[in-house]
């Protein structure tokens, strides 16, 4: 009998590692969420190969590391474990193609292709796993929130390896608290801007109100027509924002040109982004409205800082 090694086992855990866009280079969107409150267990029967006939059993209560995630589709939620005697587990359960995971019986389900029509399950972990997997799981109980929040899951299962007789049998429950709000922030240009003669560079600025705690990276451009030559300069800036609070940004654009920015009426469009801090791995982005903007020269002491 074949069985996976850990190296293998490896590779597949690595298969969700979150890249600089805040997306999981697999099927998953968001990193697993900490389980406030959740147990898993399982037992084998002599001759499963994964608990060598033993039984196993974590409580995130116990100081035991429990975490866990649903893929965008809500199709499937991933299970991690990391128990405090060192030992560690993975557990995926997905629903058939085109389902999402909801209250049923899942009978048939396979280790591989995950991306296949029928339902998945895999466990694996300690240095172990199967190469073909049958098996079958019930869900008592499930919610999910945003970006792959999984409220709750009350799941036992049932997994034989490589064909064989011997199963794996075990529950897993989960109870974290209420999903919380998924970050929004709006960003305001004012009215009024500035110039300077100085070296032909517009100031303009505005307000930034969130529901969360972050810190927004703000890009855009300035644009001004004035004797028919249109007059650009890109603009960035970043602001800490918290909560219920009305956040103050400020910007200077650089004309690209030979031509400077003068006194009158620019339009000031863009993009703002934050990293949402109740979804690690989730990026919020929104448009900046464009918005026509009055120029007018620089006070000389805020001229010579521009």
């Amino acid at each position: 009998m074949t069985m996976r090694t850990s190296r293998t086992i490896a590779a597949t855990l690595l298969a969700g590692v979150v890249t600089a866009t805040g997306l999981l280079t697999g099927a998953t969107a968001a990193q697993a969420e900490p389980v406030t409150a959740g147990t898993f267990t399982m037992t084998g029967d002599p001759g499963d190969y994964i608990t060598g006939g033993a039984t196993y059993s974590y409580d995130a209560g116990a100081g035991d590391q429990l975490s866990i995630r649903a893929d965008d589709q809500l199709r499937g939620v991933y299970l991690s474990i990391n128990g405090r005697n060192g030992d560690w587990w993975s557990m995926d359960l997905k629903a058939p193609a085109g389902q999402q995971l909801a209250v049923g019986s899942y009978p048939d389900a396979t280790r591989a292709p995950f991306s296949g029509a029928g339902a998945g399950i895999d466990i694996s972990g300690n240095g172990r796993g199967c190469n073909t997997i049958t098996g079958s799981f019930v869900v008592a109980d499930v919610a999910f929130g945003p970006h792959g929040y999984v409220e709750r899951l009350d799941a036992t299962f049932e997994q034989h390896c490589e064909g064989g007789t011997p199963a794996l049998r075990g529950r897993v429950v989960i109870g974290n608290p209420p999903p919380p709000a998924p970050l929004e922030f709006t960003v305001t240009p004012a009215a009024d801007g500035v110039f300077s003669k100085l070296n032909g560079k517009a100031t303009v600025s505005g307000t930034v109100v969130c529901n969360a705690d972050t810190t927004v990276q703000l890009s855009g451009l300035v644009t001004q027509v004035k004797n028919k030559v249109i007059i650009r300069g890109p603009f960035s800036g970043r602001v800490d924002c918290v909560s219920g609070e009305t956040a103050q940004w400020s910007a200077t654009a650089d004309p690209t040109g030979t031509t400077p920015f003068q006194r009158g009426k620019v339009e000031v469009t863009g993009n703002a982004w934050a990293n949402d801090p109740n979804y690690p791995g989730e990026t919020v982005q929104v448009e900046i409205p464009a918005t026509t903007v009055q120029l007018t020269r620089a006070p000389a002491a805020v001229e010579a800082l521009m």
